[in-house]
């Protein structure tokens, strides 16, 4: 037992960017399973998501957290210090940015704030299938000269380009250590916030950018009834009549062709009949309302 090989290595990785650069969809590709929501919105993920990677000798906990912005709002604000309280908790961590965007004042803000850490940091350039290998290797060197990355890798989460290779590399920066899940685990979240980011991708994804940061959706009562169905009630919180009408639809056609889709996804995530019920609730400027903050799973930061 004394092969390197041998030896069970584990820790955590945090996947940190831009929002809208596909962390989400990266990490869901890692894990070959959706736990992470996906939509075309900026500042789609809101918590920190957990995900396992378990691998022979080896396993990695994802946190996937929110895309890094200056706050507007004290949602905003606890939405910045959960990915910073993250960025405490981890071993490394992988920077991603999309290939086909260019390098802004964004990247270099997260990048800033990362000098201090002591942890490697590796560059995933995602959606490397959007351009040619020419233009990726000019984004290797023009990174490069920013930051001083322990690793840079170009990949595809839509193509698998590189996941493996992505893989690879993060195992090789985790300390030995033992293995913090079981095998068939694949996140920590509870169902209830799960089915809540559900709900909301859903719901963002038939809206477009009508009603793009104004939805906050909580998990009243999650409940297994006498005849086997799962009861589930959520309040969707926007901030104006004007969303809710939007959220709801004519003759109720949003909310309804939204609400079918969560409750096929749900059903598939908990393995039983789902009566998922929706009601939307117009509470003005809720992002600055401390109790609602709470209620959605946020802390207080003074």
């Amino acid at each position: 037992m004394t092969d390197k090989e041998t030896k069970f290595h584990s820790g955590f990785a945090a996947l940190l960017g831009r929002p809208n650069v596909g962390k989400s969809t990266l990490m869901n590709a890692l894990l070959g399973e959706k736990i992470s929501i996906v939509s075309a919105h900026a500042q789609t993920t809101r918590n920190k998501i957990t995900g396992v990677w378990n691998g022979d000798n080896a396993q990695v906990v994802f946190l996937d957290t929110p895309g890094m912005h200056k706050p507007q709002s004290k949602l905003g604000e606890a939405i910045r210090q959960s990915t910073m309280d993250a960025l405490d908790e981890v071993d490394m961590i992988v920077f991603l940015c999309a290939v086909n965007d260019p390098l802004g004042a964004g990247d270099r803000y997260i990048l800033s704030l990362l000098k201090d850490r002591k942890v490697p940091v590796i560059l995933a350039l995602s959606k490397t299938d959007l351009i040619s290998k020419e233009e990726v290797l000019k984004k290797i060197v023009q990174y490069s000269k920013i930051y001083p990355f322990a690793e840079i890798i170009p990949l595809s989460a839509k193509t698998g380009e590189n996941l493996d290779e992505l893989m690879k590399c993060v195992v090789k920066y985790m300390p030995e250590g033992p293995k913090y899940f079981p095998d068939d685990m694949v996140t920590d979240q509870p169902e209830r916030n799960i089915v809540q980011e559900i709900v909301r991708e859903k719901l963002l994804t038939r809206t477009r950018d009508e009603v793009p940061h104004a939805i906050g959706v909580y998990t009243e009562e999650f409940s297994e009834r006498e005849n086997g169905k799962v009861y589930i009630r959520c309040t969707i919180y926007v901030e104006r009549d004007s969303q809710k009408r939007i959220i709801i639809g004519k003759k109720g056609s949003v909310l309804k062709a939204a609400g079918q889709e969560a409750r096929e996804e749900i059903q598939n995530l908990i393995g039983a009949p789902v009566f998922l019920d929706l009601w939307v609730k117009v509470t003005k400027d809720w992002k600055n309302k401390d109790y609602i903050l709470r209620e959605l799973g946020y802390k207080e930061h003074k």
